[in-house]
């Protein structure tokens, strides 16, 4: 006990405790990335028989997550197990100060009412949006935006229109972004959301369509 609560003791155990809260805290990337993709495939119309990539290929899967065939995939070693060489004391610290629940993967809440309300207009408004990300004239923005590429490939009489619902289809998107935040009671995880959903519309989206690389570059997938 004289090394646990000696002054290097304690600021190794301060330490460590520090670094468990912020395991509640972390940003549940393969939740939000599920979340996005079922979201993007509604918005675009994917049809429910292709296969979603798996969003953490390559990469270890979020603990306690479960495949589409709810299989569950292995979970991750959480943040403070990796304590073979603390004391016996702090590793039984650890164990109880660390709550079962903050090494299981949070699920991200996007069934709200003011969700679903922005994912209806969305999925009402892909049908007139379609045929110009297949022409080129509208792609996927890098801010997971849509941005008017080329409004000549658009008819002169039909270019207010197609400004209208893409000045449309951003306010949604904004507003679904921020909703999904407010939903998950962390505001502040708008940017990773906003970031995540910039990955997925590109994934998601059909060979033709075109995107907006890091540098604002145009790309055609």
């Amino acid at each position: 006990m004289k090394a646990l609560w000696s002054v290097p003791g304690l600021t190794l155990l301060f330490a460590l405790l520090a670094g468990c809260v912020t395991i509640n805290i972390y940003f549940p990337t393969a939740a939000a990335e599920e979340a996005a993709r079922a979201i993007v495939r509604d918005a675009l119309q994917v049809p429910d028989g292709e296969a979603v990539p798996d969003p953490e290929s390559g990469s270890e899967s979020e603990p306690g997550s479960e495949s589409e065939s709810g299989a569950r995939r292995p979970a991750e070693q959480p943040r403070h197990a990796g304590r073979a060489g603390a004391t016996p004391v702090l590793a039984w610290v650890l164990e109880r100060l660390v709550s079962p629940a903050a090494a299981q993967s949070p699920d991200l809440e996007i069934e709200t009412p003011a969700i679903n309300r922005i994912r209806a207009s969305m999925r009402e408004r892909a049908p007139q949006l379609a045929p110009h990300y297949r022409s080129g004239a509208i792609g996927f923005g890098s801010n997971a935006d849509v941005v008017i590429r080329d409004l000549s490939e658009v008819p002169l009489r039909d270019r207010s229109t197609v400004q209208r619902l893409v000045s449309e289809e951003n306010s949604d998107r904004d507003s679904l972004y921020r909703e999904i935040a407010r939903a998950n009671d962390r505001p502040d995880w708008e940017r990773q959301i906003r970031e995540t959903f910039a990955r997925v519309w590109v994934e998601e989206a059909p060979s033709g369509y075109w995107y907006q690389d890091p540098n604002g570059q145009w790309q055609q997938k």
